[in-house]
């Protein structure tokens, strides 16, 4: 077996010598047609203690540059040139053993997607101590510690939730407990690939404040791989750009983000939405857009589980509460607030997903409680939704053709010709060749699946789109890229858009009025304009305030 040698030129402080020194680093995946160089040439330092944040767009080589860290690159990529140097020590070609001494307590990592980096069949309280036995970190008082970590994630009631299964908990819960479990082991350097994309503002505070907090007291060092500026900004001394594979610039958060050099780099920022934003279109005034008849009235709405408390008993649960507010046709209403609050529960009752415990949802007039089979399936093509997650909403086994026309099919529209051309004019729509209904779901990006997603929820000519989350996955030039075209078929097509979202500086650019929930509850609601110049509740000023780098940007 291949020792590990110490190739890192002598200091006379170790302190002064990098934690992670990636030096001239090449990484080659052999493809079907040949080898794919994602990463040429790319140098990265992170010292200790240090807080460093990679940014680029989808596709950039900066996930894989954090896996090679790692020694988790796919089987058919390998680093094929450069030094990966962790306390000097090179690891570019070491075996997995070596790695796996490394992984964990000295080397953690907290992935972006929940969903598949959780066992869905293990409680989350058995997956944190699988990290810690695996460690060494085990003992008596295990359970103690699956709490601690639990509870410096920033999950309430940790020894409850320990007992409870992924699919019980939100999406920002469970990647909370993602979090919990990159951080049990106290790693020396934390590796967190978009750590808090799932997270409303205000949880994202308090995990950042954490890591932070680890920085200082423990010497952990953290890299972060984000698409988010407004956190680079604030939270990393240095920012690393990347652009297709190679690192085109990097320093100093607040000089580089202030005064970018690359041109890739400033586009970054002049796509990057903050709290001085606009209205991307504002072509009627706030009195006009108050004139437009209701196309979406809820009244008092409450919805009603039944779960299991500490003692496993059934008891009952209030998601949403008593709330009322109304969506104007042809306008975008934003619903805000933290994990939890109920605002994708409203959205799938909005979209007949749910039954109501009580209350009304009226569309276009008619109380959506009344409505026939048949009246439901016509509904259905009134109103389509956009989901958060671009690789999990589309069918792996259906080309993009097949997953457009399919709303077309089972609604009886046209025959193969005309569905054939409606398919080629709904990807013209939404900026993508015709040639693209050949492919599958696994050969385009996460923009290029989102706007198919959007492809397909114009398929019916819907008169409502509901967005549940649908940029939150993206990077910031994608994202912008799909907020225009949302923007641009709102204006041509008169969409009307209810917007769940936990990203206020993307509220501020899409939204009309916005609706703020806290705990089921409505706390407030009103014009964007109003709502961002003067919140009324100290709840929504909070958001506000904990928007990360809010104000950097500017």
């Amino acid at each position: 077996m291949e020792t590990l040698t110490n190739t890192a030129p002598a200091t006379p402080d170790a302190a002064e010598r990098p934690l992670l020194d990636m030096r001239d680093v090449e990484i080659t995946f052999q493809g079907s047609n040949g080898p794919i160089k994602a990463v040429r040439g790319a140098n990265l330092t992170v010292m200790p203690g240090e807080t460093v944040a990679i940014v680029g767009e989808s596709g950039s080589g900066k996930s894989t540059m954090a896996l090679a860290a790692m020694g988790l690159l796919a089987k058919n990529g390998k680093v094929t040139s450069g030094q990966i140097l962790f306390d000097g020590k090179d690891l570019a070609k070491a075996t997995e053993k070596e790695y796996q001494a490394v992984r964990g307590d000295q080397i953690g990592m907290v992935p972006q997607d929940p969903m598949s980096n959780l066992n869905p069949v293990w409680k989350i309280g058995f997956q944190v101590k699988e990290t810690l036995r695996a460690n060494g970190l085990g003992g008596k008082d295990i359970d103690r510690k699956v709490a601690q970590v639990l509870t410096e994630a920033g999950l309430p009631d940790a020894e409850r939730r320990a007992k409870q299964y992924p699919h019980e908990f939100s999406g920002g819960m469970r990647q909370r407990a993602l979090i919990s479990i990159g951080l049990a082991c106290r790693p020396r350097l934390l590796i967190a690939d978009e750590p808090t994309s799932a997270l409303d503002v205000t949880v994202q505070r308090q995990i950042l404040d954490h890591l932070d907090g680890m920085t200082t007291e423990l010497g952990t060092a953290v890299l972060f791989i984000t698409h988010d500026l407004g956190l680079a900004a604030e939270r990393a001394e240095k920012v690393v750009v990347m652009y297709k594979g190679q690192v085109v610039e990097s320093g100093p958060a607040l000089e580089l983000l202030r005064n970018p050099q690359h041109p890739y780099t400033q586009r970054l920022i002049a796509s990057a939405p903050s709290l001085s934003s606009r209205r991307l279109a504002a072509a009627e005034t706030a009195e006009a857009v108050a004139e437009k008849d209701n196309v979406i009235e809820v009244e008092h709405l409450t919805k009603v589980f039944k779960i299991r408390d500490k003692g496993l008993k059934r008891v009952e649960f209030t998601a949403v509460d008593d709330l009322s507010f109304a969506v104007k046709r042809g306008t975008t209403t934003a619903i805000v607030g933290e994990s939890g609050s109920g605002k994708s529960t409203v959205a799938k009752m909005v979209l007949n997903l749910l039954e109501p415990t009580s209350g009304t949802i009226r569309f276009d007039g008619e109380d959506m409680g009344r409505l026939s089979e048949k009246e439901l399936f016509r509904f259905r093509r009134r109103v389509q939704p956009i989901f958060q997650d671009p690789y999990g909403s589309l069918d792996p086994m259906y080309s993009i053709f097949r997953t457009i026309e399919q709303p077309l099919k089972v609604h009886g529209i046209g025959d193969a010709k005309s569905r054939q051309a409606k398919v080629k004019e709904l990807l013209e729509h939404v900026s993508m060749p015709a040639s693209t209904m050949h492919r599958f779901p696994n050969e385009l990006s996460g923009g290029q699946r989102q706007r198919i997603a959007i492809a397909r929820a114009l398929a019916l000519e819907p008169e409502v789109i509901i967005c549940d989350e649908a940029v939150s996955a993206l990077d910031v030039l994608v994202q912008a890229q799909v907020l225009n075209l949302l923007n641009e078929l709102q204006e041509q097509l008169g969409l009307t858009y209810l917007f769940i979202t936990h990203d206020l500086a993307v509220v501020r650019q899409i939204a009309d009025n916005v609706v703020v929930m806290q705990n089921g509850q409505l706390i407030e609601s009103g014009t964007t304009d109003r709502i961002f110049a003067a919140p009324e509740s100290e709840y929504t000023a909070n958001l506000l305030d904990s928007i990360p780098g809010g104000q950097l940007l500017v």
